[in-house]
């Protein structure tokens, strides 16, 4: 969830959607996401929407926010006046373990109660290492939560430092470890990889300790350098290296060759899990389903609109206590921007597109060709080199 928002036009005060995308509500699945914007220090590679107690005065912000997102729950069930059973549940952030289990749990015992939770629900939350002890894990699995995803990002001391990264080099995977013996049959290891000074023997024992920490998911993603962060401004006087396209690729590919032969298959660009392990969740995403994003700069889907919060918390608390939406501003995607967000997800994914739906059949052909797209059966998917320029292959093809 970037930190700028874009621009849209005025949301409705009352929340209220077009009859036309309450009907189709849940047709690709119903996700919620819980935006918890709260972390204990800011990573210099971050532009995510997050705050520090001591950006916001103090830990007070912290004491009411449950209380908030069960009134944003409220207006939900209110403008969504018909069944939709809850999918998938996924609190992010910022750290949402920063708030107690009990609260973190309180709020998804009210989505219980306004829409219900499937029964075969999952329920993620992300989590520092440092977040989270054997005791709040096992709080966790007793209130709800079935999945937890973990930022390990580096084994290395100095990968991990120049990253602002606040945990010891082995307490991700322990932390893995312990949330197996809470309860958690799911659980992922976030990765980074091309960080400058990182080596590739430190990115081989970074997969190594996310591999025998037992997981059966893993996300590896490459160091972005976005505008306004602490990273950028060193990148930009020149303190450190831009990170490298080349190696990154290279990191890509001993992510794929180890990752596989650990027994955890590719399912989308960026994320290798074993049988049943995919995130359920994201996939709501990538497949075009609906979610209600709940807190402050959260984006939501209902239907063909696309609606997002306003960013600061305390702006965030004050329109749900003035009973008003907390909606910023929103947009409606017709069938040229659904067709575009399809493809643009969905062809990351390793079960690819239909033929028919990816693009003219010459440039379909073309891309197979070159070896960047494969065909099976009536669909089309990435090949190994496709996925290291997926961007630039969905681009051909939009």
């Amino acid at each position: 969830m970037p930190s700028t928002l874009p621009d849209g036009e005025p949301a409705p005060v009352d929340g209220a959607l077009p009859a036309s995308a309450i009907e189709r509500l849940g047709e690709r699945g119903f996700g919620v996401y819980v935006h918890v914007p709260f972390c204990a220090s800011r990573c210099g590679y971050c532009d995510f929407n997050t705050y520090t107690p001591a950006e916001l005065g103090g830990p007070a912000p912290m004491h009411g926010y449950a209380d908030q997102v069960l009134a944003e729950i409220a207006l939900a069930r209110t403008v969504l006046d018909r069944p939709a059973k809850v999918d998938t549940v996924f609190f992010g952030g910022g750290t949402p373990t920063m708030l107690p289990p009990e609260e973190l749990g309180r709020i998804l015992h009210g989505l219980d109660e306004a829409f219900g939770l499937a029964a075969d629900a999952e329920v993620t939350t992300e989590a520092n290492p440092e977040s989270v002890t054997y005791e709040s894990l096992k709080a966790l699995r007793h209130n709800g939560f079935t999945r937890i995803s973990l930022g390990m990002q580096s084994v290395a001391p100095h990968v991990l430092a120049l990253l602002d990264r606040r945990h010891t080099p082995g307490r991700a995977a322990e932390a893995a470890q312990e949330a197996r013996a809470a309860g958690f049959d799911h659980v992922n290891l976030d990765l980074i990889y091309g960080t400058p000074g990182e080596s590739a023997d430190d990115f081989a024992a970074s997969l190594s300790a996310a591999v025998t920490a037992g997981v059966d998911h893993v996300s590896a993603y490459s160091l972005i350098v976005e505008d306004g962060t602490r990273l950028a401004a060193r990148v930009r006087r020149g303190e450190i290296a831009r990170p490298d396209d080349d190696v990154a690729a290279d990191r890509y590919l001993l992510a794929d060759t180890v990752l596989t032969g650990a027994g955890l298959d590719w399912y989308e660009v960026s994320n290798w899990a074993k049988p049943d392990g995919q995130c359920r969740h994201n996939l709501v995403y990538w497949r075009g389903g609906d979610w209600w994003g709940f807190g402050p700069g959260a984006h939501s889907h209902v239907g063909g609109v696309r609606w997002w919060n306003v960013k600061h918390p305390s702006s965030y608390g004050r329109r749900l206590a003035d009973g008003s939406s907390p909606a910023q501003a929103r947009e409606r995607l017709g069938p040229a921007e659904r067709h575009t967000e399809d493809v643009m997800l969905g062809l990351r994914l390793s079960d690819g597109l239909s033929a028919a739906s990816v693009g003219p059949v010459g440039l379909v052909a073309e891309l197979v060709d070159e070896g960047l797209l494969e065909r099976r059966d009536d669909r089309v998917v990435l090949t190994l080199r496709g996925r290291l320029l997926a961007d630039a292959v969905i681009l051909r093809l939009l």
